[in-house]
């Protein structure tokens, strides 16, 4: 990409610019009608309410203190913030006064909790006030007020209301006191990443650059010597050493940002700070932040990524282990690790267009991340295994409720994932039923309405409205996996291989209301095969078709799936829809079943199994475990 491409600067597009409808709509009216709602309640339940209600007494200390030193009460901010971002974004989609008004509670709780110099915590305030800014590397301090942070951004934009803003503005100013290299600062950062990616939202909404300012210190100083961490115990009267993770590879510190090259650690951690590091090398046009970035990516995605979007395969760290250990039964693959990848690919896509960030996104948004939420709204899913004997289910909270509001919140916000406006352009990144209203540099304003059934069905068309006949760029995405798309302008095909940047469709010309734009994306069923160093897909094969990760389920096809083999070279595939799973579409294929049924007693013999005619019903992976609970599999077995 050229110097000129790459000095662009695209920022999304406010969430309450975009309307959807579809597919993207339906995920949000479950969350409109049930997640919104489920997640208070249930904060409530839990206690997180009482816990910044000082009218009450201190609950104290509700979850036991851990083997690490903490407890998950202390990121109960983390929870309320981003349930409060979820409320935000369904208020706008679907106004509930009562909900609103619960919410307006809440942040009146938290007014009244704050101290005078702007410091926001209720467990440092209420339960252990002699810990305050002492343990950073464990304690989450700046990450449950990132949390809250983006709470009061997605607030004030969803309702109007400052009021949540203003508190976290008093104590992102607080923080700018304490953080820093002068007498008497911290010259340190949070653990668990989170704070950077807020506080550059924050300065987005206000337009003060001291909060990218913060951000930027945050990242710049995490890993330099001599070590925050180990200078920070040692303050603390603790054992550097003596810390349950053992290695600072677990929160991404053991390095510079600039010089790491491989992703490593706990999966949600790493993905925030990148999703930071991308942010503000937008901002500030940082090619050394970028390049280690773009370094970064291809390591996750060429050696550690499930074919899913899902990462960090192993429960031990909630993260990383070896190169190609993507083991499908026990994969972790929190659902806030592929949140957060979706988070890092929107940003990388923040100084232009570039298909390997968007398809990414897309792939980890679907099958990554959706799983996390079944359809009704109420039951989550915190691992995502690629293979289940049938004991896995989603559940209802979790005592680290963290997956919950993530997902929730990433739904309700999808729209500004869609679109990105620099001074003159618009790109689309993600395809739905949507409306978009975009403001250019020029001040122009643009309506763009797109129409699809997508991801069911490939056609995609837009009707461009601006408010007078404008010149600007429209870039589209024409996923890797397209095979054979075609464009349109007013029905003039376009020739696409003129026109493609990096993976997108780009058109440059002076629009006019009701100019129409016609995309189409054949949506091939597609047999996708690992790395052979991925030793546990060895002879295996998953399908695709579009963005989606095709699974089988027991519901659909019986008892022991890995009996299944699909042929070498797939037979025509039939398609049904159904109705009970949104509208989703099935795939149904003719393939082989080896008969256990004849095998008789022995465990071994000098014979395989025979085999017989099946048909295998396929769905979307991100549907599975919706219906009657069972087996479900995504990589199967191919014949050789």
């Amino acid at each position: 990409m050229s110097k000129t491409m790459k000095d662009r600067q695209f920022r999304p597009v406010a969430v309450p610019d975009v309307e959807l409808g579809g597919f993207w709509g339906k995920w949000q009216d479950a969350v409109c009608q049930s997640t919104a709602e489920t997640l208070l309640d249930r904060c409530v339940e839990a206690g997180m309410v009482r816990a910044i209600d000082v009218s009450q007494p201190s609950p104290g200390i509700v979850i036991p203190i851990q083997p690490w030193g903490g407890t998950t009460q202390m990121f109960w901010d983390s929870d309320l913030g981003k349930s409060i971002e979820t409320i935000a974004y369904s208020l706008y989609r679907r106004p509930n006064p009562d909900l609103e008004a619960r919410a307006d509670r809440i942040i009146d709780m938290y007014e009244k909790l704050q101290d005078k110099d702007g410091y926001l915590n209720a467990w440092f305030q209420r339960v252990q006030p002699d810990h305050r800014w002492k343990n950073l590397r464990d304690h989450h301090e700046l990450y449950c007020a990132g949390h809250l942070i983006e709470a009061a951004v997605a607030y004030y934009q969803a309702t109007g209301k400052r009021k949540l803003l203003d508190i976290m503005c008093r104590f992102a100013d607080y923080m700018i006191t304490v953080f820093g290299h002068g007498e008497g600062q911290i010259p340190g950062y949070c653990g668990h990443e989170e704070i950077e990616l807020a506080l550059v939202k924050l300065a987005r909404v206000t337009g003060e650059k001291k909060y990218l300012d913060l951000s930027k210190f945050f990242i710049d100083e995490r890993g330099t010597e001599p070590h925050f961490f180990t200078e920070e115990a040692r303050r603390d009267g603790r054992d550097p050493a003596n810390f349950i993770q053992k290695t600072y590879e677990y929160g991404q510190a053991h390095q510079p940002v600039r010089e790491q090259k491989k992703v490593v650690g706990h999966a949600v951690r790493a993905m925030y700070l990148y999703s930071g590091m991308a942010d503000i090398a937008t901002e500030y046009k940082d090619d050394s932040l970028t390049a280690a970035l773009e370094a970064l990516w291809d390591d996750l995605t060429t050696k550690q990524m499930y074919i899913t979007g899902g990462i960090g395969p192993a429960a031990s760290n909630e993260g990383f282990t070896d190169y190609y250990d993507l083991p499908n039964d026990t994969a972790y693959a929190e659902t806030c690790a592929s949140v957060g990848l979706v988070f890092w690919a929107s940003r990388m896509l923040g100084r232009g267009p570039d298909r390997r960030y968007a398809d990414v996104m897309e792939q980890a948004l679907y099958n990554g991340a959706l799983p996390g939420l079944a359809i009704d709204g109420k039951a989550f899913f915190y691992d995502n295994p690629l293979e289940s004997a049938g004991k896995h289910h989603r559940w209802k909270w979790h005592h680290c409720p963290c997956c919950p509001p993530n997902i929730a919140r990433l739904v309700t916000s999808i729209g500004s994932y869609m679109y990105a406006v620099a001074e003159d352009e618009v790109a689309v990144h993600l395809y739905g039923e949507s409306t978009a209203r975009m403001k250019l540099a020029d001040g122009t304003r643009v309506e763009l309405r797109q129409m699809t059934n997508y991801p069911w069905e490939g056609a995609v068309a837009f009707t461009a409205k601006p408010e007078r006949p404008a010149r600007f760029a429209l870039s589209l995405r024409i996923p890797e996996w397209a095979k054979g798309a075609s464009l349109s302008v007013n029905g003039a095909r376009l020739d696409l291989s003129a026109s493609v940047i990096d993976g997108y469709a780009r058109i440059e010309r002076e629009w006019a209301d009701g100019d129409r734009i016609e995309l189409d994306l054949p949506l091939e069923l597609r047999p996708q095969y690992a790395n052979p160093k991925v030793r546990q897909d060895a002879g295996r094969v998953a399908l695709m078709r579009g963005p989606l990760v095709y699974c089988v389920e027991a519901t659909d096809n019986g008892e022991d799936l890995n009996a299944i083999v699909l042929p070498r070279n797939l037979p025509a595939a039939g398609t049904t829809v159904l109705e009970d799973l949104n509208g989703a579409v099935a795939i149904d294929l003719a393939v082989e079943r080896e008969d256990a049924q004849n095998w008789g007693k022995p465990l071994y013999r000098d014979e395989p199994a025979g085999r017989r005619p099946h048909k295998a019903r396929f769905v979307p992976y991100h549907l599975w475990d919706n219906r009657a609970p069972g087996e479900m599999l995504v990589w199967m077995q191919v014949d050789r």
